[in-house]
């Protein structure tokens, strides 16, 4: 059973001493997560046990017919109807079990529902009748006679065969190296791409750049495809944009071939408002599963929130994290919008500038207590999953374990870095960059909590926005992204394009992040089919032949991305931080360690440094073994690979050797021994 020790608080405080002033704060939440455990569990002796709502809820064979089940505490009456009934709505009524609101039927025959039959409750509030998707329904979609969403039979005669099992459970995701994607539009096609195209299309793709994990957006069932994926309506229903779900177990079975973990970009922060398709309304009450009332919305989503403090909404969403690791054998998970879910006006128009913001009435104490069990659930269907959170406001002990008083997410995302990106690139010219400021924002993290760093993701793509190469390149990328062809625009936002994310990877301890096409510097943003476009899907794909016919600078970022990846990776760089060498606010150079190697960067627009003296043990001997000025990469390959530097004593430094960095690029060295 899940419970914060005795000492477990202590242990937070030691690791941040700061936090001695919220003593009383923190041990309420410690206390909070251990009564709602004992409330929760009964007789249960572990979380997992708990967590197994999808196998009694919904649609199940037993060895006599089918029997169905959901919850709706609202209800007067309920009753089941679809093709195996010619949907006919009072024919087959459904028994109240208990005071609890479970509802029951049984159906004789094994064939009483039949693969692919499309079904429906109906519930009666209050002599009224409204059409509902189950709950826990394994596929829903739009049904073609009627062109409404509607829950699915998902039974087909031989089940999937999985042939993971020496991966699956046994291989660790860290430290990650994340490849963000949308299966949809990993296509070239104005079209929806699916599960089988992006497992036979886009995952070889993805293996061959060097990403050690996929993390899947948009799995959970949305009716509206431009939510990009961020209103779910069918919790336990991967999304029928894309295929069945045995075409979604085909794409997590071929990842797990080619030794990519996959993880689920989970939205249970909030929920998609739409009566009658998800889970709003399910029983005719405003407050089932969510909070009633104005704090039940989302003020700027306007979406629905659930209530965590719920014992059902535990069991639901609970439920739900374990049976997609059981049934679809995800090896983790990103966490979306946990800022909006742990703070009660969801972190808006908040800067979080000192400790008290994190310990106030403000507080969401349930939600917290949802994300602790959550993720000890997780970790305990899985000892080797990951779990991510989007969470901005560095809420103290969010990536710590249990027993350090932690909420036990295994790491945050870096949200401030690629903000500062935008903030430089937007604000600021190059010369002017603040180097101090560039390094703290690169490589500070929360003591003892981990960090996925990454330069930009999906939201940096959206239409609203601007990637790093639009905003470095603006209207030239239409003209002058022909290899043949040189600006000073277009060179310096090639060479910047190449820094950015090198310095950010190459600075990173626990992890990196890259949203699909934008290692080649995809050229057009995110707009989704809409009225507003004509329902066009041609901003809503992915572009891969810029990159791959060879005649654009498209490929030498590609190519670039592609070997920083693989060179961190190989040499193991990741998991250790970086120690500063040399940061020069003049000179624009940033010089710093990680094992064996030492990393230097230039990001002056325009002043090469042609004697950089680089202080190293008298007598070491040491080679370029990486640079982004390779001719591969758009480089003019002014940084030799082959000379060897033989450290000397200088009047001024003391041993060392002297190095030519160019402007605009960056180089890496290592020792020679022997």
């Amino acid at each position: 059973m899940l419970t914060y020790p005795e000492r477990a608080c202590d242990r937070l405080l030691h690791i941040d001493p700061s936090l001695n002033a919220f003593k009383q704060d923190i041990m309420l939440r410690l206390n909070r997560v251990n009564e709602t455990t004992k409330r929760l569990m009964g007789d249960k002796q572990d979380l997992s046990s708990f967590a197994d709502g999808y196998m009694y809820f919904g649609f199940h064979r037993t060895e006599t017919g089918w029997v169905f089940r959901e919850w709706l505490p609202g209800a007067d009456r309920v009753f089941l109807m679809g093709d195996f009934n010619g949907w006919k709505k009072d024919t087959h009524p459904l028994e109240k079990l208990g005071p609890e609101g479970v509802w029951e039927i049984r159906l004789e025959g094994r064939d009483a529902l039949k693969h692919q039959q499309y079904v429906k409750i109906v519930v009666e509030k209050n002599g009224r009748l409204m059409d509902r998707v189950p709950a826990y329904i394994r596929r829903a979609v739009l049904n073609p006679v009627t062109h409404v969403l509607a829950g699915q039979i998902w039974a087909p005669d031989e089940p999937f065969q999985w042939t993971d099992g020496d991966f699956f459970k046994k291989s660790p995701v860290e430290p990650p190296l994340i490849y963000e994607a949308h299966v949809g539009m990993a296509t070239e096609k104005e079209g929806k791409g699916t599960y089988r195209e992006f497992a036979d299309n886009t995952l070889p793709r993805i293996a061959s750049l060097g990403y050690t994990a996929v993390q899947l957006m948009a799995i959970q069932e949305h009716p509206y495809y431009a939510s990009f994926g961020y209103q779910v309506t069918n919790f336990f229903a991967p999304s029928s944009h894309f295929g069945t779900p045995d075409d979604l177990r085909y794409l997590i079975n071929k990842a797990h071939a080619l030794g990519l973990h996959v993880l689920l970009d989970v939205v249970h922060s909030h929920a998609c408002p739409n009566v009658g398709e998800g889970l709003n309304q399910q029983d005719g009450t405003d407050g089932q599963y969510f909070l009633e009332g104005g704090r039940g919305w989302h003020i700027a989503w306007n979406t629905r929130l659930f209530d965590y403090g719920k014992t059902e909404v535990l069991h639901f969403l609970l439920s739900n994290l374990k049976y997609w690791q059981e049934e679809f054998h995800f090896d983790g998970f990103r966490f979306d919008g946990v800022t909006s879910m742990i703070y009660v006006n969801h972190g808006l128009g908040e800067a979080f500038t000192d400790y008290s913001m994190y310990y106030s009435m403000n507080t969401d104490l349930n939600a917290l207590v949802y994300l602790t069990l959550a993720n000890a659930l997780i970790h305990e269907v899985n000892p080797c999953a990951l779990t991510v959170a989007e969470e901005m406001s560095g809420m103290p002990g969010m990536c710590l374990p249990v027993g350090d008083a932690g909420i036990g997410f295994d790491c945050r995302l870096a949200m401030g870095i690629p903000d500062y990106w935008i903030k430089l690139i937007k604000e600021s010219r190059m010369e002017d960059w603040d180097m101090g400021k560039l390094w703290y924002e690169l490589t500070t993290s929360r003591p003892k909590e981990k960090n996925i760093s990454y330069a930009e993701s999906h939201d940096q793509a959206l239409v609203g926005d601007k990637t790093i190469i639009f905003r470095l390149a603006d209207a030239e990328m239409y003209t002058g992204m022909n290899r043949p062809y040189h600006s000073p625009v277009i060179d310096n936002a090639i060479d910047y394009h190449k820094l950015i994310r090198f310095i950010t990877l190459s600075s990173a301890k626990d992890g990196y992040l890259n949203f699909m096409g934008n290692e080649f510097g995809h050229p057009e943003w995110i707009d989704f089919p809409r009225e507003g476009n004509g329902w066009s899907y041609k901003y809503a794909r992915r572009q891969w032949s810029l990159s791959d016919n060879g005649l654009l600078k498209y490929s030498w970022l590609n190519q670039f991305d592609r070997d920083m990846v693989h060179f961190m990776r190989e040499n193991g760089l990741l998991g250790e931080a970086a120690e500063p060498l040399w940061v020069d606010q003049q000179k624009k150079l940033i010089v710093f360690r990680r094992k064996g190697f030492i990393f230097l960067f230039n990001l002056h627009p325009s002043v090469s440094q042609p004697d950089h003296f680089i202080s190293v043990p008298l007598r070491s001997r040491w080679i370029t073994v990486f640079s982004s000025d390779r001719e591969e990469y758009g480089g003019q390959e002014r940084i030799s690979e082959d000379y060897v530097y033989t450290a000397h004593t200088d009047p001024s430094y003391g041993p060392g050797f002297t190095y030519y960095l160019p402007a605009r690029t960056a180089a890496v060295l290592k020792e020679v021994r022997g």
